[in-house]
């Protein structure tokens, strides 16, 4: 009887340890607040405001974009200064073109609901091959030895660049809470940057655990003149890592800007 008494009390003292270090942990994350940035227009910059902005990259110079809607889906070389599309290819009509990452010597496009991504040639768009997923496809970025992948869920999958086939996922969080509708994607001195679908947010994101690291503000960066259309939403993240600039720009937008990101 003693010892069934003190099997139990060593239970309860456990279960009451366990319990304390939940509240213990839960406590610590509600005092810590997620970091706020503000943005700065450092230059604003033409973009086609018939674009329905999809994937945006920056290389060598250059923009390189993706345009959705079907029959208006198209990948672009854009010239920065002026907007001027130096190189375009359009899709077949029954394609709905998304994210676009630039991954060596060619870019890979994704489509929203057709299963279907292509690869191109980075110097002529000379289309090199198709591939398959499950789910609907919505941004695309890389790190330089994997290609990290959204479709509007709060889960983040992680591709083999060789073969673009998923090796594993990642669900995207905030403390407890998923953060869903996660769109464009690009890197960003370590950190995965996300475009929140009908927000004016972008979340900085760690590529390791999914943790939400910060969130930029960008309300505000374009005159609500410009957004009459309901698609015209903030979406469209470049950045250049040499010269360490942040480009951003919308569905429907007349201009890409370059930002500079502070702390609120």
């Amino acid at each position: 009887m003693i010892r069934r008494t003190t099997r139990l009390i060593a239970i309860r003292v456990l279960f009451l340890l366990w319990a304390q270090l939940l509240f213990s942990q839960s406590t610590a994350h509600s005092l810590r607040q997620t970091p706020q940035y503000t943005f700065k227009i450092l230059h604003a910059f033409p973009h086609d405001p018939e674009a329905f902005t999809q994937g945006l990259e920056y290389h060598g110079g250059f923009l390189y974009e993706s345009t959705g809607l079907k029959g208006r889906s198209s990948l672009r070389k854009v010239r920065l200064e002026t907007g001027e599309v130096l190189q375009r290819t359009d899709l077949p009509s029954q394609f709905f073109g998304e994210g676009i990452t630039l991954f060596k010597n060619e870019v890979v496009q994704l489509t929203w609901q057709s299963h279907v991504g292509f690869v191109y040639e980075l110097s002529d768009f000379r289309q090199l091959r198709q591939f398959s997923y499950p789910g609907e496809g919505w941004g695309l970025a890389n790190d330089g030895r994997e290609i990290f992948m959204s479709d509007g869920t709060s889960e983040i999958r992680v591709l083999d660049p060789a073969t673009l086939t998923e090796k594993r996922r990642f669900t995207v969080h905030e403390g407890s809470n998923r953060i869903k509708e996660l769109n464009e994607l690009e890197f960003v001195e370590g950190e995965l940057y996300a475009n929140i679908w009908q927000t004016d947010r972008i979340a900085r994101i760690s590529p390791q655990d999914g943790e939400v690291l910060g969130w930029i503000d960008l309300t505000g960066l374009l005159s609500p003149v410009y957004r009459l259309d309901e698609g015209a939403v903030l979406n469209g993240i470049a950045y250049d890592a040499k010269r360490k600039r942040l480009f951003v720009t919308g569905k429907l937008w007349p201009n890409v800007f370059e930002i500079q990101v502070a702390p609120k």
